[in-house]
C-alpha cells in the first residue's frame, strides 16, 4: 500500500543528501592513494594522511560496515586496536561511493573511479543498447565487459609500473566479467578457505620490492542479508574476520601497510508494510514505471517515454520524507556518483529518469519480480552514514 502525500508533504531537499568524500576520503581514491606512493604514473595521493609503503595489501570485507564495527568490540577486539593507533596506524571511516553496494564498490577500488566515470552505478541498471536490466554482480545477461568498463585498473596500471601486484580471492571469482572489469592486473591466485587467503596474500606481499595486493572475504555480507547485522550467525562471522586479519597482520613482511575495508555497511529493516513499501502492489509508484532497477534502498527508475516528469512527481509525493528523489539529471548535477566534470557520458542511460535513495529505515521491495532480493533481513545501498561508512584500518610493518 502506498503513503498517501499528505503523510509526508514536505520531501526531503536534494542538498541534504550527505555525498560521499569523493576525491579525498572514498573506496576509489584508496588504489591510487597507494599506487602513487609506490610511483605508478598518473596516481594521486588523496588520501593524504597514509603514508606510502613499498608493499600494500588491502583486504577488503564485505559488508564491514564502520558503525557495525564499533557497536561489536568485544567479537572483533583485534580489529577494535586498529581504531585507535595502539598498533603503529590509524582508523578512520571512508565513504563507499554512490549506490553503496558490492559490485559498484568493487569497481570503484579496483579502477580508482567514481560511479559516474566506470559505469556501474547500482545493483542492476538498464543497458540503453537492449533496454533491458543487466545485474552488475553477476553480469546478466551478458555484454562485454571491456565495453562496459573501458578503463584499466590500478592493478594493471601498477603492474605496467613493475609492481608486483596480485590478487588472492575466492578461485569462484577468477573468470567473472565483475573481476575482469574491476579487479583484474598482475596475477590472479585462488583460494578456498579465508585462512588460505591470509598466507597467500602474505607471501604474494612478500614477492615482490613493490607489491600491490588484494583480498577478499564474503561470508559476512551473506550473514548480514540472511540473518540480519546483529544476530548470533553475523556476529560468528565478524569474529572469524577478525581472527584472520589478525593472521595476516603478524606475516606481513618488512616495508608493508595493510588495510582493512569494506565496500558498504548495512542495516536490518523491520518486516512490515511501514518499511517495506512493495512496488509490486502499489500502483501509484508502478505508473509510468517500464522498469525498476537498483535495490531496495538505492533505486533506479526507468520510465516509459514521456512519463518521467510525472513519475519523478509520483514518487516525491509518494515517499514524502523517505527518501532522497532526484531525476537522472539532479542526480548527477548534484555529485551522488561521483565529481560531475568526471562524469563520463556513456553512463547516463544507465541511471534511472528518477534515483530514489533511502533516508530512513524503509525499502522499495518488488516481491513478485525480486522474490529473494525482498526477503533479505539486512539491506544497504543509500547514503546514509550506516552503509557508506567503512573502516579505513591500517596495520605496519
Amino acid at each position: 500500500m502506498a503513503y498517501a502525500a499528505w503523510d509526508h508533504p514536505e520531501p526531503l531537499a536534494l542538498g541534504s543528501a550527505p555525498l560521499p568524500e569523493y576525491g579525498s576520503g572514498s573506496l576509489s581514491d584508496l588504489l591510487p592513494t597507494l599506487a602513487a606512493g609506490m610511483a605508478v604514473p598518473g596516481m594521486t595521493a588523496a588520501i593524504t594522511e597514509l603514508t606510502a609503503a613499498d608493499r600494500n595489501c588491502v583486504f577488503l570485507v564485505d559488508g564491514l560496515g564502520w558503525e557495525q564495527l564499533r557497536a561489536h568490540p568485544d567479537e572483533a577486539p583485534f580489529l577494535a586496536s586498529l581504531l585507535g593507533s595502539s598498533r603503529g596506524g590509524t582508523g578512520r571511516p571512508i565513504t563507499a561511493g554512490y549506490p553503496a553496494t558490492t559490485a559498484t564498490s568493487l569497481a570503484s577500488v579496483g579502477t580508482g573511479l567514481p560511479p559516474g566515470a566506470h559505469g556501474l552505478p547500482g545493483y542492476t541498471v538498464r543497458d540503453p543498447a537492449t533496454d533491458q536490466l543487466m545485474n552488475q554482480l553477476r553480469w546478466q545477461p551478458w555484454t562485454d565487459p571491456a565495453a562496459w568498463q573501458p578503463y584499466p585498473t590500478v592493478f594493471q596500471l601498477a603492474a605496467d609500473a613493475g609492481v608486483h601486484a596480485a590478487q588472492v580471492s575466492s578461485p569462484t571469482f577468477e573468470h567473472t566479467p565483475l573481476t575482469k572489469v574491476a579487479l583484474s592486473g598482475g596475477t590472479f591466485h585462488g583460494r578456498l578457505t579465508g585462512e588460505e587467503r591470509m598466507d597467500f596474500a602474505a607471501e604474494q606481499l612478500a614477492a615482490g620490492d613493490r607489491s600491490l595486493v588484494y583480498t577478499y572475504y564474503a561470508e559476512l555480507d551473506g550473514a548480514g542479508h540472511r540473518y540480519g547485522v546483529d544476530s548470533d550467525t553475523w556476529r560468528g562471522q565478524l569474529m572469524h574476520v577478525d581472527r584472520l586479519v589478525q593472521r595476516l597482520a603478524e606475516q606481513l613482511p618488512p616495508r608493508s601497510a595493510l588495510y582493512v575495508t569494506a565496500d558498504h555497511g548495512m542495516l536490518d529493516v523491520p518486516f512490515d508494510e511501514q518499511h517495506r513499501i512493495d512496488f509490486d502492489e502499489d500502483w501509484e509508484l508502478r505508473a509510468g514505471v517500464a522498469l525498476l532497477g537498483g535495490e531496495g534502498r538505492a533505486r533506479h527508475v526507468y520510465a516509459v517515454p514521456g512519463a518521467a516528469d510525472d513519475v519523478l512527481t509520483c514518487w516525491r509525493e509518494v515517499l514524502g520524507e523517505q527518501f532522497w528523489v532526484a531525476s537522472r539529471d539532479e542526480a548527477i548535477a548534484a555529485g551522488w556518483f561521483g565529481p560531475p566534470d568526471r562524469f563520463d557520458e556513456r553512463v547516463r542511460g544507465r541511471i534511472g529518469d528518477v534515483v530514489a535513495a533511502a533516508h530512513d529505515d524503509v525499502l522499495i521491495i518488488a516481491s513478485e519480480r525480486e522474490p529473494k532480493e525482498s526477503a533479505m533481513v539486512g539491506n544497504h545501498g543509500s547514503m546514509t552514514p550506516v552503509e557508506q561508512l567503512v573502516p579505513l584500518l591500517e596495520v605496519r610493518s
